[in-house]
């Protein structure tokens, strides 16, 4: 099999080899997607037990990587499932359709993402999330939830597509709030470090361990450094969440990519970066410092259209897959999932298939505490993927979550 930059390797048979018996133990074989070479992964007790090269597969017309699944920091809902804009309408069978969507494109952990809204909706959906993390249908796939907002930049353009009636200042109490609801389970917040009192509320997260991200704010770079001597560690979605008119010299995006500690999570879905933006980010923060997000929103998988808000604002759904927000001319979220990602900044940095899973789901698993997956080795979750590379995504053939077989395609 190709190594590398294999994405050009497309129209490939599909045909996995996959042995499964009524017992808790079975083997995969596919391509490993770190070298290309052929593997064979056991899984006992919804764990990898074993991970083997061998000369060859057993079925030599599999074409399948195998790989470990895909996780999303970043997900504020999927195929008509919102998390924020919800309207009180968020159901736990809700949170369970938007899953089982996701584990179709590869997705086998994600962070539920609530964005800026007004404090009551925020604690009522953080209680209907909180019920879903102990839920054995969805076998672990929700570890923790991303609150993005409500305290960032209220300025046009830095807020992006955040209702700015309910922009505020860091609130330690309201938080506080915020996070008894989600039952403890707040792993990540993004807030604008400009903000005042946002310095002290990063300090007072790190302290609880939580991550703290950078995000739609227009911070100097005294400013960026301080909030990561505090210990903020990644910024969101770099790129994004700011003016469309800024200062060449004195921006916020030069000082998070000047900063060594800083990782970065960017959108590759073709429409939030250009190509020459990825490639310039990803040659300073490199596989190490930088991890993929969708953005995804409750959009993606609906036909083209205008669609209304719970708010009465417009958003539209190009035939192209662009989400845009006409009021602002800006970006309203993405509709495309993060396995898209994978492919498009193959294709525009020439990185391997190694260092863009190594992006979707070993550095997320890494940043926000989840040890026991993000990688296909010994004693890891059994959550694994079995794909082809398409032109602009990857097609996913199998997902396996602890070990269950949760998605097969036709």
């Amino acid at each position: 099999m190709p190594k590398g930059n294999i994405f050009i390797s497309i129209c490939m048979i599909v045909s996995a080899n996959i042995i499964q018996p009524a017992a808790a133990q079975f083997q995969l074989e596919g391509y490993s997607y770190l070298d290309g070479s052929p593997v064979r992964v056991e899984i006992r007790d919804g764990k990898i037990s074993t991970v083997e090269r061998i000369e060859k597969l057993t079925d030599e017309t599999n074409r399948l990587f195998i790989a470990p699944g895909l996780i999303d920091s970043q997900v504020n809902g999927y195929a008509g499932i919102s998390f924020s804009f919800a309207g009180g309408e968020l159901t736990r069978e809700g949170v369970r359709e938007a899953t089982k969507a996701l584990w179709k494109k590869g997705v086998t952990s994600y962070l539920p993402t609530l964005t800026t809204n007004s404090h009551e909706l925020l604690v009522r959906n953080f209680e209907i999330l909180a019920g879903a993390i102990d839920d054995e249908a969805l076998l672990g796939s929700i570890p923790g939830f991303h609150l993005e907002g409500p305290y960032i930049n209220p300025e046009d353009g830095y807020r992006g597509a955040h209702p700015r009636q309910h922009v505020r200042k860091p609130d330690w109490d309201e938080f506080m709030a915020f996070r008894q609801a989600s039952g403890d389970h707040i792993l990540t917040v993004t807030l604008a470090p400009e903000m005042e009192g946002a310095l002290d509320f990063t300090r007072s997260c790190t302290a609880e361990g939580m991550v703290v991200a950078l995000g739609h704010h227009n911070a100097s770079t005294w400013i960026i450094d301080q909030a990561v001597a505090n210990g903020a560690k990644i910024s969101t979605h770099l790129g994004n969440g700011c003016a469309n008119m800024i200062n060449r010299h004195v921006n916020p995006i030069w000082p998070q990519l000047a900063n060594d500690q800083l990782s970065i999570s960017i959108i590759c879905d073709g429409f939030h970066l250009l190509p020459e933006e990825i490639r310039v980010f990803y040659g300073i923060k490199g596989p190490e410092r930088t991890i993929l997000i969708s953005d995804v929103t409750s959009y993606a998988a609906l036909p083209p259209g205008e669609y209304q808000t719970p708010d009465g604002e417009t958003i539209e759904l190009t035939p192209g897959g662009m989400l845009r927000y006409p009021a602002q001319n800006v970006l309203y979220g993405s509709a495309s999932a993060i396995s898209k990602g994978v492919v498009h900044i193959m294709k525009v940095t020439g990185c391997s298939l190694a260092d863009a899973i190594r992006m979707a789901s070993t550095n997320p698993a890494d940043l926000y505490g989840l040890g026991d997956r993000g990688m296909m080795e010994p004693g890891k979750r059994a959550d694994l993927i079995l794909f082809t590379i398409g032109n602009d995504d990857l097609e996913i053939q199998r997902t396996y979550v602890r070990g269950k077989l949760v998605f097969k395609a036709d």
